[in-house]
């Protein structure tokens, strides 16, 4: 049975959902015994498949509580409810590392802090004989009042010990982190693992990206086993040849190769790092490009409203996602983690260097119009489901009874030259009139005056979306939730899945959404891939890898919605109207998939 919000479950009070994954849901309680507010982790019920399961949780669970170690966060108690276990664990408010290097990046003097900050954590743990699994950029929090916690032993070691199909799927860890002897499946795993894992973190740290990405998880992992590590020093020249010796020995293929240990890896690292340049920033691939603390943010790092890397110690990373995987986003990413997965090769890097890449979307901007409306006349297919793939409700139009829209739009401009939403209006008016050549200077202008404010790249994306630009518009929408400030104004996560969903069909979906897999979360991309391969490749491919999705997440309303529409295509329109207006009923279902299922079945009617 689900949480559900304002219920008891055990002595906590459920506040609210943070976010949810194919793994578990996460929620904020309070436990009014002790008056503190908790993290509780509730496990996907497909764990509970294995009738075992639940003893071995218990007996892990208690394997786990016993870590205390002021870097890693606190297990203070685990359940089961209504045939549901659950972890509890201490609630922070924060970031992850992810988030930071999404947004600001990490700045010189924080670097050390953050990698002996993890290192004594894994050194303490595996004194206790536990591993970790997953190190990663979105299992480390940065709380608010300075302190640096691992999160997520519980997960990753309780995963491994289930044998349902949804820890099967999940017991490999995050592809992008992944070592090569976890990859290829090895059962006994000793500290060699987490030093890799590490090793990934400190090079998308350091680099500016993780080394190895591709368009699926399983490309990714077949890398780690068997491509040559990228070099540090060949991707970006800026790292120091002391650090490049450090990564290259804690990414050995070979675990004998790398380091013996965690404390090893921190002592060699702090070491090169002292070497570093630091005064002209050579060895550190990430940079800030805003303020070193921001307003604190308690979200989701998995798809939810507030789509960013849980900023909550309580989140630990709940969706992995990745996200994407997020990924994908993931992921890293997803996870937001990393992919090029990067993100536009990183999304990171795109609001790093925002000015650069917003400049070559513009470019971009008038050949994706075009390539849309020439996709949306030429494809065709057995029923009427292609005539609604791309159409989108307009959200946001310009109210005006003047026929010069532009005029007016530009006259506003020049009264309200510093207002990025009156830019954003021109923005709409030049696409509305098709006049796609002067776009890229007030979509330019846009941004540039819009001081970070997530509002701004929540409305670009908008407009974009309107105008049937989906594949960009995902872009804007991941910036409008990584940013910092209150995320109450949309549902972004909606937004984020539903561009996804429509752009999914163009020819260069694929490789751009791929880009940001560690944010978008596994199960968005594989979607988006089936419904590319769908349209474009093979159609029975395409149904046989929805039944694959289709048991990993059996209830999921986004695939649910992808299934009746290649039941549409089949040739079965009956069962696919019949599937759609039951996601279209169900008020649990997400706002942009009932508007999606909608529309479906208002093109039947017409």
């Amino acid at each position: 049975m689900p949480f559900v919000v304002g219920e008891n479950v055990g002595p906590y009070r459920i506040i609210e959902k943070l976010g949810h994954g194919g793994m578990a849901t996460v929620f904020k309680a309070y436990h009014a015994a002790l008056d503190r507010y908790v993290a509780i982790k509730a496990l996907h019920p497909a764990f509970m498949e294995d009738p075992s399961f639940l003893a071995r949780f218990q007996r892990e669970a208690r394997v786990v509580a016993k870590l205390e170690h002021p870097n890693i966060v606190p297990v203070y108690d685990f359940a089961e409810h209504e045939g549901r276990p659950y972890l509890v664990m201490k609630f922070i408010q924060g970031e992850t590392l992810k988030a930071r290097l999404v947004r600001n990046g990490v700045l010189l003097d924080q670097v050390v802090q953050i990698v002996e900050a993890v290192g004594t954590g894994l050194t303490y743990a595996h004194g206790q004989g536990i591993l970790h699994r997953d190190v990663k950029p979105s299992n480390v929090l940065l709380a608010d009042d300075g302190r640096i916690y691992l999160a997520d032993f519980g997960l990753a070691r309780i995963a491994q010990v289930g044998e349902s199909t949804i820890s099967g799927d999940m017991m490999l860890g995050t592809p992008q982190y992944i070592s090569p002897e976890q990859a290829m499946g090895v059962r006994e795993l000793d500290a060699g693992t987490d030093i890799y894992s590490f090793g990934v973190m400190l090079y998308e740290l350091i680099v500016g990206q993780v080394p190895f990405s591709a368009d699926t998880p399983f490309s990714i992992i077949h890398d780690h086993i068997y491509t040559p590590l990228p070099l540090p020093r060949a991707v970006n020249s800026n790292v120091s040849e002391p650090i490049e010796r450090v990564l290259l020995k804690a990414l050995a293929k070979e675990r004998a190769d790398r380091f013996e240990d965690i404390s090893s890896l921190v002592d060699a690292f702090s070491g090169a790092f002292a070497e570093t340049d630091l005064a002209a920033g050579v060895g550190v691939g990430h940079q800030p490009t805003g303020a070193e603390t921001s307003p604190p943010m308690v979200v989701d790092e998995t798809v939810s409203p507030q789509q960013a890397d849980a900023p909550t110690a309580s989140i630990l990373e709940a969706a992995e996602t990745p996200i994407m995987p997020q990924e994908a986003v993931a992921a890293d990413e997803s996870e937001v983690s990393g992919k090029k997965i990067p993100f536009l090769k990183r999304l990171r890097w795109w609001q790093i260097a925002l000015g650069a890449v917003v400049l070559v979307f513009c470019c971009l901007l008038a050949l994706s119009v075009i390539n849309e409306r020439q996709k949306q006349q030429t494809i065709t297919t057995p029923t009427q489901t292609a005539l609604a793939l791309e159409e989108l409700p307009a959200k946001t139009p310009i109210e005006t009874d003047d026929d010069d829209q532009i005029g007016r739009a530009k006259q506003l401009v020049e009264e309200n030259p510093d207002d990025p939403f009156v830019q954003l209006s021109l923005v709409e008016a030049l696409l509305a009139a098709g006049q796609y050549d002067q776009v890229q200077a007030a979509m330019q202008r846009a941004i540039e005056i819009s001081g970070d404010s997530p509002a701004v790249y929540l409305r670009a994306g908008n407009i974009l979306a309107k105008y049937g630009i989906n594949l960009y518009a995902v872009n804007m929408y991941l910036t409008a939730a990584s940013l910092p400030g209150d995320p109450t104004y949309e549902d972004v996560a909606g937004n984020i899945a539903e561009a996804v969903y429509l752009s999914s069909v163009g020819s260069d979906a694929i490789d751009h959404l791929s880009a940001l897999e560690a944010d978008l979360g596994p199960m968005m991309m594989e979607i988006a891939r089936i419904r590319h391969t769908l349209h474009n490749e093979d159609r029975d491919v395409a149904k046989f890898r929805l039944q694959q999705l289709r048991e990993q997440y059996p209830d999921s309303p986004e695939v649910l919605l992808l299934e009746a529409e290649i039941i549409s295509i089949f040739g079965d329109d009956e069962a696919a109207i019949a599937q759609w207006a039951n996601l279209l009923e169900d008020e649990s279902t997400p706002f942009w998939v009932r508007r999606q299922a909608r529309i479906m079945i208002n093109k039947f009617d017409q």
